[in-house]
């Protein structure tokens, strides 16, 4: 409970009427008080219940419903649709390549020139089948290419959204790496929170686990790897890079969580340091030249 508003004598139900769920989970929510004080006893006494078991009672229902509300509207909130949507393009993703693979050793069986992947589906997918078995591979293929397009819309339903949930986030790490992040963290108020050290290593939990029972080295970078700041530097670098990505990163959660504006120099900044990690690599390699 907050403390945003003092309850009145009747406790947490003051001017809600008995039976009213709605307005009891409001009043639970935005009801705060600054001291502590025998509230089923005041909420009898005020009328508002008629026992101290009736208070327990319509406080149950009145938390209950407040709970449901705010899992509701935390559902609703834009960084769980991308997160619904980064898992649906994966799942979709997988989906595809399997349907692909399969399609491709029927169809090959069937076919003079047989092709692999979604390409070749979207070709057999054209055709006019001739017999049962080309039909069932035309059809095959057409539901191969109907999930590769639905894979692809939700890349796109993506690459509009990330922007505006997390400005900062999805101009550093693109919008899909910034929606794997978002995922997960949980959240994009949870990725906020987090040191950068964790941000760094998002996603190789099983890397670090086996580290931490001693039976692998500490991994560098998680899921930024498919950054080019990362993946595109030098080995001996990555390490430092992976940290500095991370590093803005973290800034620019917090920036797009807390206040939502965009802001370049953050992206500049990574970049200078970018720089500066990748020329150290070329001055040490140009020392070794002479």
């Amino acid at each position: 409970m907050s403390e945003q508003t003092p309850a009145s004598d009747a406790g947490w139900f003051a001017s809600v009427e008995r039976g009213d769920t709605g307005a009891a989970a409001s009043a639970i929510r935005e009801g705060g008080s600054e001291t502590p004080a025998d509230w089923p006893q005041r909420a009898v006494d005020a009328g508002f219940a008629a026992d101290r078991d009736d208070y327990y009672e319509a406080l149950h229902e009145a938390t209950v419903a407040a709970t449901r509300r705010a899992v509701s509207e935390r559902e609703s909130a834009d960084d769980r649709q991308v997160i619904h949507a980064i898992r649906a393009m994966d799942d979709l993703a997988s989906a595809t390549n399997e349907l692909a693979e399969r399609h491709a050793e029927w169809a090959g069986a069937l076919d003079d020139e047989p092709g692999t992947g979604v390409t070749y589906a979207r070709e057999v997918a054209s055709r006019q089948p001739e017999t049962d078995a080309e039909e069932r591979v035309v059809s095959l293929a057409e539901r191969v290419v109907a999930l590769a397009d639905e894979r692809d819309a939700e890349r796109d339903f993506l690459e509009r959204m990330v922007p505006t949930v997390a400005p900062n986030l999805a101009s550093m790490a693109g919008p899909i790496l910034a929606a794997r992040l978002i995922d997960l963290a949980g959240g994009l108020g949870d990725l906020a929170k987090m040191p950068s050290g964790t941000v760094q290593v998002l996603g190789a939990e099983d890397a670090l686990f086996a580290h931490l029972r001693g039976n692998a080295p500490s991994p560098k970078h998680g899921v930024i790897y498919t950054h080019e700041y990362v993946r595109g530097t030098h080995p001996d670098e990555r390490g430092s890079a992976a940290r500095a990505l991370a590093g803005k990163l973290t800034i620019g959660a917090r920036i797009d969580h807390y206040a939502g504006d965009y802001r370049p120099a953050i992206e500049a900044e990574l970049d200078d340091r970018i720089a500066t990690i990748r020329a150290r690599r070329d001055d040490d390699e140009g020392s070794d030249d002479e």
